[in-house]
């Protein structure tokens, strides 16, 4: 099986688009959470989220936006947009998003595999180095988890009581790019697929995945989109300005 793997869309339509548009051929979806928030194209994101249909777990801005959590351990920025998300989603999108499932989610024709937010303990925590990598892979059985949550993409893996890295090798920041990584039968992974919307590795470029489980790879892409029309739609909202630049500096 091909699996398309997205995470932290965030409403941004425009990389959303440009991820599906070069996708290689698939034959399933797994979305890691946080479809909304932030970006300007909460309902459109959402349309075409339950288009692709597949697995689907929530995300922590999923949450907020749709009223399921307080918004008050969320920064100035992020809670205006969580209320801004709020007060212009469609009813049946605010009725789809409030039904998404808490993962880890798993399904069975793809064993061994699970899908989380967070981690596969907490769906609010980061899992965002070493230490908490080794924790959660310590405490799992399931050999591949794909999370979320960092925008950060890459991992880890726990082989023989070491755990490595999951690095990723890119030569630009302006092209389209893909990175295969090899999975390992006798190690347990964690994979973060990378951020569709809002990458935080300081590559501005959308991110996503896709596993192959008959030829045990994950082939990670850095996508260009245009940026520009997204940073627009933010501003046409009159939503904070900073989630705007942040974009082009992929923080």
């Amino acid at each position: 099986m091909r699996l398309l793997v997205i995470s932290d869309i965030h409403s941004n339509l425009e990389a959303l688009q440009a991820c599906l548009e070069v996708a290689p051929e698939y034959d399933r979806v797994a979305n890691l959470g946080d479809l909304i928030g932030y970006g300007a194209s909460p309902n459109e994101v959402i349309e075409t989220a339950r288009e692709l249909s597949g697995i689907v777990v929530r995300g922590n801005h999923d949450r907020a936006c749709s009223g399921l959590i307080d918004i008050r351990n969320f920064n100035p920025i992020a809670g205006t947009a969580a209320l801004w998300t709020r007060s212009m989603l469609h009813a049946e999108n605010l009725l789809w998003i409030r039904k998404l499932p808490q993962g880890p989610l798993r399904s069975e024709d793809l064993p061994g595999v699970q899908f989380v937010h967070g981690s596969p303990m907490d769906e609010d925590e980061y899992i965002m180095n070493s230490l908490a990598a080794r924790d959660a892979l310590d405490l799992v059985d399931t050999p591949i988890t794909f999370f979320g949550h960092t925008h950060i993409q890459g991992g880890a893996a726990l082989t023989n009581r070491d755990l490595l890295a999951v690095t990723l090798q890119w030569e630009s920041r302006k092209t389209l790019e893909q990175y295969t990584v090899q999975i390992d039968g006798a190690a347990r992974y964690l994979i973060n697929p990378g951020s569709v919307g809002q990458p935080r590795d300081g590559d501005w470029r959308a991110g996503f995945a896709v596993y192959d489980s008959d030829a045990a790879t994950v082939t990670f892409y850095r996508v260009p989109y245009p940026i520009d029309l997204a940073q627009h739609r933010i501003i046409a909202a009159n939503l904070p300005p900073r989630l705007a630049s942040r974009l082009r500096e992929g923080r």
